[in-house]
């Protein structure tokens, strides 16, 4: 009699084993299903590790996929396509983080920021899977997101039958998770909540909070009145229960804690960690994901051995459940885990979709082409143009809005400049930097930037975003003309009436603007509430508004050339 059970899954009968309980070296063991073909062989291994629950990924074996803006879109069904998995002769192999879901033991803060190493558990997970009879000893990973970001923890600690991994749509740089430019993000809390199309952490008794954990109950009291003397925070509903009310979300507790950028966050970095990571890794992101493109770069350029990054098209959310990608992942794993020479390994080590032309470039570093630094001029009449205004203040008059808190406004303000129609095609690859000379009336707000591809009919796609909290304006030594860095590790207060100089970072992108089409530039202190872009992300994907008055005087005169700098390539 086979020790395990089986399911129908249409063209192909599944052997499931249902429950496992894999041994950590501290005596914990976590729970685990795995989904394998009926023969009777060993075969290679492909791990997928989160804290959204196992159950809630056999959905996979059910549930077609769904794309945004379906309601039935759940941003946690990530562990990949099982019966695809089983049917190209992999076991796919889904596990419970420790302290979530039918696992045992304690998970501390986010990552287990403060517990056992997340990678340390994985490295003894992937060795017990690697050594099961249902396994050949070769192991990948697999998986979206969370299930990325875990691929990159196990690969730094190096478990020797971990041959190869696939990361797709992962986030590293753990500050930049919630706090873009600064400015907090509120999607991390529907991954951790279960809000707004996301069914969020398994959740057990045994998430708490390092902060608490940490600190003194009289130190924590002092620290939650410190966040609530933010007026933003202090506006939110959400934020001031969760500060008063800690043991309801642990870990989004300590996240709303910790605004700065410190070693809370960098000792768990997957980019820190990047240098340890020496197996195979293909890296895949899509366009439209900002601040997780950044980080996917970014990891790229640190790996030392074989490496390949995809960047895809546009739009940013892929399907619940994830099943895209799949494709260039089993050739991955075919030739790393199976041994087949299918000439993946021969192909450009960098491959990304430029949108417009929906060309793709090649290269073997990113950007895969040659850049050529440009400015564009915010000019009077809401232009955009090469050539910088010649006129002194006095003549070029600041634009300017006012934006009243959206506890009493719906109305989100936004400035607008745009270039002329394109006479030929355009590209740009890259980063980029966007110089705004501002004075605000408050000591904080927020900026931020939306480019669009605007078509001669005024349909539009989003090209790029950048946020920018003024407090921190700060530049670091990293910065380049074209890519700047922001070390945000303290904020420092604006002098409200002071013309300020700040450098917001434009996410990486690839686009090509045809004839015809303009780039159209916005800039606000909040997030649009609905627009072509947001309504193809989850409901809790915005930013943390702006909890006062604010009014915003943008200069772009002779003596404040107001400005974005893009990579121009010399493509075409």
């Amino acid at each position: 009699m086979p020790d395990y059970q089986t399911i129908d899954a249409g063209r192909q009968t599944i052997a499931v084993r249902k429950d496992l309980r894999v041994p950590m070296r501290d005596g914990v063991t976590l729970a685990t299903d795995v989904y394998h073909g009926t023969e009777e062989l060993p075969r290679p291994a492909l791990v997928a590790l989160s804290p959204y629950g196992k159950e809630l990924q056999a959905l996979a074996l059910t549930t077609p996929p769904q794309r945004r803006p379906s309601p039935m879109w759940d941003g946690c069904i990530e562990a990949g396509d099982t019966a695809r998995i089983v049917d190209e002769g992999y076991a796919h192999v889904i596990g419970d983080l420790r302290g979530t879901g039918a696992s045992e033991g304690e998970h501390i803060g986010n990552y287990n920021a403060g517990g056992v190493s997340l990678g340390q558990d994985a490295y003894d997970y992937i060795e017990w899977v690697a050594a099961q009879p249902w396994c050949d000893g070769n192991v990948g990973m697999v998986g979206i997101s969370y299930f990325g970001s875990m691929q990159v923890l196990a690969a730094a600690e190096r478990p020797p039958h971990l041959k190869a991994i696939f990361v797709s749509g992962g986030h590293f740089d753990f500050y930049e998770t919630t706090y873009h430019g600064g400015v907090m993000w509120f999607m991390p809390r529907a991954a951790r909540e279960g809000r707004g199309g996301d069914s969020g952490w398994a959740f057990t008794d045994r998430v708490t909070s390092r902060m608490l954990e940490s600190f003194s109950p009289e130190e924590i009291t002092a620290r939650v009145a410190a966040r609530l003397a933010d007026p933003d925070v202090a506006a939110w509903p959400n934020l001031v229960h969760l500060l008063h009310y800690p043991k309801h979300h642990e870990a989004w507790f300590d996240i709303v804690m910790n605004e700065l950028d410190s070693d809370w966050y960098e000792e768990r970095n997957p980019i820190t960690l990047a240098p340890n990571v020496d197996i195979p890794v293909w890296l895949q992101i899509d366009q439209g994901r900002g601040w997780t493109m950044d980080g996917t770069i970014e990891l790229f350029n640190e790996l030392k051995g074989p490496r390949k990054l995809t960047i895809g098209p546009y739009p940013p959310m892929q399907s619940r459940p994830f099943v895209e990608e799949h494709d260039k992942m089993f050739r991955w794993y075919d030739y790393w885990l199976k041994g087949i020479d299918n000439g993946v390994m021969d192909e450009p080590a960098v491959s990304v979709f430029v949108e417009g032309s929906r060309e793709t470039a090649t290269g073997d570093q990113w950007p895969p082409r040659d850049v050529e630094y440009r400015s564009l001029y915010l000019r009077p009449r809401r232009k955009l143009t090469p050539e910088p205004e010649t006129m002194g203040t006095a003549y070029a008059a600041p634009d300017g809005f006012y934006q009243a808190p959206l506890t009493v406004t719906d109305k989100v303000e936004i400035l607008q400049w745009s270039t002329d129609a394109f006479e030929e095609a355009t590209e740009l690859i890259g980063t980029g930097a966007a110089h705004i000379f501002a004075e605000i009336d408050q000591p904080d707000t927020n900026f931020i930037m939306r480019l669009w591809d605007e078509s001669p009919g005024g349909a539009r796609q989003l090209v790029t975003t950048g946020f920018l909290k003024a407090s921190h304006r700060e530049l670091d030594e990293r910065t380049t003309h074209g890519n700047p860095y922001h070390p945000h590790t303290r904020a420092v207060p604006v002098e409200p009436g002071s013309v300020e100089e700040y450098v917001l970072r434009l996410y990486p992108f690839a686009t090509t603007f045809r004839p015809g089409h303009r780039l159209v530039v916005e800039l606000s202190n909040d997030e649009p509430l609905a627009d072509a872009h947001n309504a193809l992300l989850p409901p809790d994907a915005f930013h943390l508004p702006v909890g006062r008055p604010v009014t915003h005087k943008i200069y772009r005169d002779a003596t404040h050339p107001s400005r974005l700098v893009l990579p121009f390539t010399t493509y075409g």
